[in-house]
């Protein structure tokens, strides 16, 4: 470290200590807060985008009605027990009802971001809202930097779905961004070559390039990259793209998991397995009924079908990784932007809401409870133990064995891993 370097460094620490509030640093040093340590290896985080209603899944109400004159709030579907006494679920759930004693649904996250769908997807990503000056990590480059890959085989960071800022590195830089695959039987975008190049021509072709990121500085955003290029020509081998043939597992596998976005839970399954540290899967990439999870109008209509299609999955990657000893080492998270209001709109489905909605833990070695937290009697706002989102964010880190106080290194400054959120202390011990 140059003379440059260090007096800059240690001028951001001492002003962080003096004002612990400049920079968006924590009030309070990590040393001060007692963080519980999870024991989970792995996480494979579910994306339901465009706002999953809670109300009509893991946080029902009274029976509702949206196809009345005028229409009835409540729950637009029957509501069902589950296997932990007390906590009930909606009917399109059975699935993972019975599968409860894994499952905690978090029914009292909430958030101040609005309701535009990208502001609260990055803000649940990354724990922050979208700065001006800084881009923060993602949830799972996070995980990647703290944990690495539990093999040198594998990535540490993988993505089943589409790519975005919001997923990714952010000021961490490139080496700790995800590889991504939208087609569960092609493997990771760019890692098949095109027809015509064979491993001799693409060698030449990196003999080409090698003098050219030789001259960059060591700390260039291009050496970050040129290592990425590096790590994803090894992982190109046929070793690492084994774990995308799903034709291995036998059929009843397959066909338990259900379509496609089962498929996406078979291979994170896959994945774990491999050593892969963090896999996220997004649910409905082409908007099977019409409209994703985001219900309004007729979008409610169809709403079913995503739950089922969401039960079949879940319940059988619980099951599954149970059966195969992985469930205490694998956090299985359901995440959403935000949740839809209990009233209907006009067209009989339901808007936007991020003062109370529902997001979902399983499996990860934690005290499951079914559900935590209550909302009122419309799930509009949290009655008892609200969470916020760097509250769910240490939750999923301390569960990681990842301290949620630690602080990152931004451009010489301190950031703390959460925005100032603390576990939810009852789902550990």
């Amino acid at each position: 470290m140059n003379r440059r370097t260090f007096l800059n460094r240690a001028a951001a620490l001492a002003a962080a200590s003096t004002f612990p509030h400049a920079f968006g640093a924590s009030s309070s040093a990590p040393a001060a807060i007692s963080a519980p340590r999870g024991k989970a290896e792995h996480c494979i985080f579910i994306w339901l985008g465009g706002g999953m209603s809670q109300i009509d899944t893991f946080d029902p109400k009274k029976r509702g009605n949206s196809k009345t004159n005028p229409s009835l709030p409540g729950s637009d579907y029957d509501i069902i027990d589950t296997a932990v006494p007390g906590v009930r679920y909606t009917e399109h759930l059975a699935q993972t009802a019975r599968l409860a004693e894994h499952v905690t649904a978090v029914r009292t996250v909430n958030h101040r971001l609005g309701i535009e769908h990208a502001l609260a997807t990055n803000y649940v990503h990354t724990g922050r809202p979208v700065s001006g000056s800084t881009i923060y990590p993602s949830i799972g480059s996070i995980v990647a930097h703290e944990r690495g890959a539990v093999s040198s085989e594998v990535p540490a960071y993988l993505l089943i779905g589409y790519p975005s800022v919001s997923r990714g590195p952010g000021f961490l830089g490139a080496r700790h961004g995800y590889i991504y695959l939208v087609d569960t039987e092609s493997g990771p975008a760019g890692f098949t070559p095109p027809e015509g190049i064979d491993p001799a021509r693409a060698a030449a072709r990196q003999n080409l390039l090698t003098p050219l990121q030789a001259r960059a500085a060591d700390d260039a955003v291009l050496t970050d990259y040129a290592e990425v290029q590096r790590e994803a020509l090894r992982l190109a081998g046929p070793g690492f793209m084994r774990h995308f043939k799903l034709a291995e597992e036998p059929g009843s596998v397959r066909q338990r998991y259900g379509g496609e976005f089962g498929q996406r839970c078979l291979l994170a399954r896959r994945l774990v397995q491999s050593g892969v540290r963090f896999i996220e899967v997004s649910h409905n990439l082409n908007f099977i009924n019409g409209a994703g999870w985001d219900t309004h109008n007729a979008g409610q209509l169809n709403q079913h079908i995503l739950i089922k299609e969401l039960d079949t999955a879940l319940s059988a990657l619980i099951e599954d990784l149970q059966e195969k000893r992985l469930l205490d080492k694998t956090l299985i998270v359901v995440a959403t932007e935000f949740g839809r209001p209990g009233q209907f709109d006009s067209g009989g489905g339901r808007g936007h809401q991020s003062a109370s909605f529902s997001l979902v833990l399983a499996g990860g070695g934690l005290r499951h409870r079914g559900a935590y937290g209550v909302s009122d009697d419309l799930s509009s706002k949290p009655v008892e133990h609200p969470v916020s989102v760097p509250d769910f964010h240490a939750t999923v880190h301390a569960a990681m064995g990842i301290n949620p106080a630690k602080d990152l290194v931004n451009a010489s400054r301190p950031v703390p891993i959460t925005d100032g959120g603390k576990p939810i202390a009852a789902l550990f011990g």
